[in-house]
């Protein structure tokens, strides 16, 4: 019966593109193999094509760039640290999402791949990584959804060095608790001076060991403050240094 084998055949694909959602791709080369035969045979008894008969089923792998602008969406501000709790899942296997601790060395225990670093990274760029890595191997396609679900309240994040016309110059520490801001900086220092030159805050990142340049940032805090233009605060990095100079002309 050729309408019988044809129908087995939609079944044995479905179940082998099941499979290569979450193992290796060998099973999607299988189930290649089965729409390459099966495409013969529902040609011949006049069916429509057999990809928009398989897409009907919801069996076709997501598209990859949907995936990566799902990903997209995660957070990419607030950095991770030791002892924080995060919320892991890929999207594929559609299980319940896994709870993940950072460990004291700054590392997520990722399933199948193991340990992946996430001290002073985002949500966002480890699962990146994380899809990278399991798509190496062990999947055809993973879309992964890491966000943070508690943050150890012990943690900083190192220290930020705040000087110049602001009330109480002197190192702070960046809490691991909150996205740490020049603005949030310079109101931690006791504000700023009478004299203080409020619309060019300089901001200065030293050259970091991976071979970036020193970098020097200037921000308009009174914006900032009066206008709510907080897409331009600069989140703070360890070891930065604000500098609020003095005004021009005093009056």
């Amino acid at each position: 019966m050729p309408l019988n084998r044809c129908m087995h055949g939609i079944l044995r694909i479905w179940l082998l593109l099941g499979l290569a959602v979450a193992h290796p791709v060998q099973a999607q080369t299988q189930a290649t193999n089965a729409i390459t035969s099966l495409t013969t045979s529902v040609t011949n008894l006049g069916f429509p094509d057999v990809n928009q008969l398989l897409q009907s089923t919801n069996v076709i792998p997501r598209d990859s760039a949907a995936s990566v602008r799902e990903m997209s969406l995660l957070d990419d501000k607030q950095k991770l640290g030791a002892g924080d709790k995060v919320s892991f899942r890929v999207i594929e296997d559609q299980e319940d999402p896994k709870e993940l601790f950072v460990s004291e060395a700054g590392d997520l225990d990722i399933p199948y791949i193991g340990l992946v670093s996430a001290q002073n990274r985002t949500c966002r760029e480890v699962a990146m990584e994380a899809k990278q890595l399991l798509e190496k191997e062990y999947y055809y396609q993973a879309t992964v959804i890491i966000s943070l679900l508690q943050v150890n309240k012990t943690r900083t994040m190192g220290r930020v060095y705040v000087t110049g016309q602001v009330r109480m110059s002197g190192p702070q520490d960046i809490p691991g608790t909150e996205v740490y801001t020049v603005s949030k900086a310079i109101l931690k220092a006791g504000g700023f001076t009478d004299f203080a030159d409020k619309r060019r805050v300089r901001l200065v990142r030293k050259a970091a060991a991976d071979g970036s340049q020193k970098k020097t940032f200037e921000i308009n805090v009174e914006d900032i403050f009066r206008k709510g233009k907080t897409e331009n605060d600069v989140v703070v990095e360890a070891d930065d240094l604000i500098y609020v100079g003095q005004r021009a002309v005093n009056f």
